[in-house]
């Protein structure tokens, strides 16, 4: 038998210095829902409206990791994890939206930061994640000015209090999610369908408060602290790797980031933007694009899956349909195609010219059975993020300025409409007893953040 047959495969490395992390969200792990001052978000009322949510799950109790940080921390210690992507809870920290600070909250993410770094674990917090004050959403929500003039204050409060040891922020998580399904389709919370001006104009209102949170990190985030924006970009796959497809991924990728990424990266709401709208125009202030438009550090962008599209008879990008018998998650809308970690990072560096990416989200969700005598082999995760991450290192080694990587999610979690059953974790929770248990997934990736290789 040859020798190199008789030994492990080797492993592949990443640049070094890459990040490799784990991400939460606040809404979506912390629990406590009225504990400590907090008020209610827009999420905790969207789940008590029967039917919003599948089988009635709502995000009050969650992971209980309010209550429980420090044992999830210990445990992402013990996983070789040493990066964290966490968001912080708006309405723990300003119960009616502006003005009135809650002084609990603000210590209980002192806590929470500190527990971190005690166990060298590097916070990257996210300022918002969807959990928007009930008290704001009352006064209109994001199709007003009002909340990109409350975020304002609400990005100066967290850095101030959390820039002495904050060092890496991401503005907001997901501008064209959480407006379309809140406001278009009424999937998410808040539940509305308003007509495409308001939901427009809610993503204009969107990008002002990510100005804002790039102001606060510049004004008061101290030496050394970057920021980003997190986007889920929409990543067409070319066909064929060659130069026909290529640029038609790359027009279709322009024309479908023509609401967030072209007003932040090209200062302008353009032609493609004007066609989306049939040539409505948000409504500005003067000032509103310099904001937008201010330099960030990094963009994040959340990719679980793309589409395939090729140049088309007419010389235009043609998206393909995936056929019936493609490989799916749990979650219908995830289609397992793994080439989006490549192309995603590609497309953003070479059309708009980013110079550093990190992947803040990629995962996929099932609806798994329960641990068996302390294991459970989440042997289809493990395989879809094995792929993604070959992926991504092929785009790191053809020169893609890709950074970090962080799995969604640490733990199974409130998972938006979908409720608890729907399952992201590389560590299972029972959401009866909140016992944590490490999958098979975890176990391997542990190894690669340990090694940082693709093992």
């Amino acid at each position: 038998m040859p020798a190199v047959l008789s030994r492990a495969p080797t492993p592949a490395p990443f640049p070094p210095g890459f990040v490799w992390g784990v991400a939460t969200a606040a809404p979506q792990v912390e629990g406590a829902a009225d504990a400590d001052g907090k008020s209610a978000s827009v999420w905790d009322g969207f789940a008590r409206r029967p039917g919003a949510v599948a089988r009635g799950d709502t995000p009050a109790v969650a992971c209980d990791h309010y209550h429980r940080y420090r044992a999830d921390f210990d445990l992402m210690a013990q996983l070789g994890v040493r990066h964290h992507r966490l968001s912080l809870a708006w309405p723990r920290l300003m119960p009616d939206g502006d003005g009135r600070v809650n002084r609990a909250g603000v210590d209980h993410y002192h806590r929470v930061i500190d527990a971190l770094l005690e166990r060298g674990i590097t916070p990257w917090v996210t300022m918002f994640h969807w959990d928007l004050p009930q008290a704001l959403e009352a006064r209109g929500g994001w199709p007003e000015r009002l909340v990109a003039d409350a975020f304002a204050d609400y990005a100066d409060l967290i850095v101030r209090s959390y820039g002495d040891r904050v060092k890496h922020w991401i503005t907001l998580n997901e501008i064209r999610v959480f407006v379309d399904n809140g406001y278009a389709i009424g999937r998410h919370a808040p539940g509305r369908k308003e007509k495409a001006e308001l939901v427009n104009q809610a993503v204009h209102h969107a990008l002002v408060g990510h100005g804002h949170g790039v102001r606060a990190v510049r004004e008061h985030g101290g030496a050394g602290a970057v920021v980003g924006l997190c986007d889920n970009s929409s990543v067409p796959i070319p066909l064929v790797e060659e130069a026909a497809d290529i640029a038609a991924a790359e027009a279709l990728f322009a024309a479908q980031s023509c609401r967030v990424l072209e007003p932040i990266y090209r200062g302008t709401y353009g032609r493609t933007y004007l066609d989306f709208t049939s040539g409505w125009l948000p409504q500005m202030a003067p000032t509103d694009l310099e904001l937008i438009t201010q330099p960030t550090d990094f963009l994040g962008l959340n990719l679980y899956s793309g589409q395939c599209v090729r140049r088309g008879p007419d010389g235009r990008p043609e998206a393909l349909a995936y056929p019936v018998h493609y490989p799916v998650a749990d979650s219908p809308w995830l289609k397992l195609n793994a080439r989006a970690l490549y192309w995603g990072p590609r497309l953003a560096a070479r059309v708009f010219g980013v110079e550093h990416l990190y992947i803040l989200e990629n995962g996929a969700g099932y609806d798994e059975t329960p641990p068996v005598n302390g294991e459970l082999f989440d042997l289809h995760r493990l395989e879809y993020l094995r792929a993604c991450l070959r992926e991504l290192k092929r785009a790191s080694d053809d020169g893609v300025p890709v950074d970090g990587y962080f799995v969604w999610s640490f733990l199974d979690n409130f998972e938006w409409a979908d409720g608890n059953g729907r399952r992201f974790g590389i560590v299972h929770n029972d959401f009866a007893t909140q016992v944590r248990t490490p999958k098979a997934s975890a176990a391997w990736f542990s190894r690669v953040c340990r090694q940082n290789a693709l093992v």
